[in-house]
């Protein structure tokens, strides 16, 4: 996009943006055989939001990047809001094939007509040129309008899948494990009360050493807040926790996480 952003007035010369339309948040970043992948909410019929599909855009320095078809488009039925993209890299899920993993998108499904949320899955085994929806979807789904944004890693530890979503107007992010991809089993839930009346949105959940050093591991839930920010606005909370879990009957919303005990492969 660097040679088309020089010749447009309005147009960032750092920062991807598509060759037309509306666009929002990046959704799936990964690092996969040589490539940054960057997919991202988009509109590809439109300026104004609608239509909720996922752009596409690939790289191999974050500089200059190539537009690809967007990977998923929005349906009658299905319109693809924000969620996260791995590398099923042992087949968990049966979506590759031996010495062809897939790329596994795991999406929010916001059903147009009724407005209901649920945490969905595409794949593909193609470098992500190509992506297929899941037959059995949505894998998770809790009756919710305000289900959301689930971001999806691969807990070696303890052999499993980590999912955290948002029941956003309840300010909660709910963690899930898995050891497919395909069937979810709840955990806990996290909220804190630190900007009253805020939605939350597109959480992150990782593990990370003290200093350096692998055995003082806290993990790090984070979580955005609209409003919330210091100026105003949107911005972003974090809180951080261990893996021990807490004292029985300590209440939600302390300040602090626990990483979910999983059952190994």
């Amino acid at each position: 996009m660097a040679e088309q952003a020089a010749d447009e007035a309005y147009r960032p010369s750092f920062h991807f943006t598509p060759r037309r339309h509306w666009m929002n948040d990046p959704n799936g970043l990964i690092w996969y055989d040589g490539e940054y992948h960057l997919f991202f909410q988009h509109n590809p019929s439109g300026n104004d939001w609608g239509n909720m599909s996922w752009g596409h855009a690939v790289s191999r320095d974050l500089l200059d990047w190539e537009e690809l078809s967007p990977a998923l488009t929005a349906t009658a039925d299905e319109h693809v809001y924000s969620g996260s993209v791995v590398l099923d890299r042992e087949n968990t899920s049966g979506l590759g094939s031996p010495g062809s993993p897939a790329l596994v998108a795991v999406y929010t499904s916001m059903h147009p007509v009724t407005g209901r949320q649920a945490q969905s899955l595409a794949s593909s085994v193609d470098r992500g040129r190509t992506w297929r929806r899941y037959g059995g979807n949505p894998v998770l789904d809790i009756g919710s309008h305000e289900f959301r944004d689930p971001k999806v890693s691969w807990d070696a530890g303890r052999g499993c899948w980590l999912m955290v979503t948002v029941l956003a107007e309840q300010a909660t992010v709910r963690i899930h494990r898995s050891p497919d991809l395909v069937s979810w089993e709840h955990l806990s839930d996290f909220t804190a009360v630190v900007v009253p009346g805020a939605l939350w949105e597109c959480p992150d959940l990782f593990p990370l050493p003290v200093d350096g050093d692998p055995t003082r591991v806290r993990w790090v839930l984070v979580v955005s807040v609209n409003p919330g920010a210091v100026a105003g606005g949107s911005g972003t909370l974090y809180f951080v926790g261990s893996s021990t879990a807490p004292p029985s009957g300590r209440p939600a919303g302390t300040g602090s996480t626990t990483a979910p005990t999983c059952t190994p492969r």
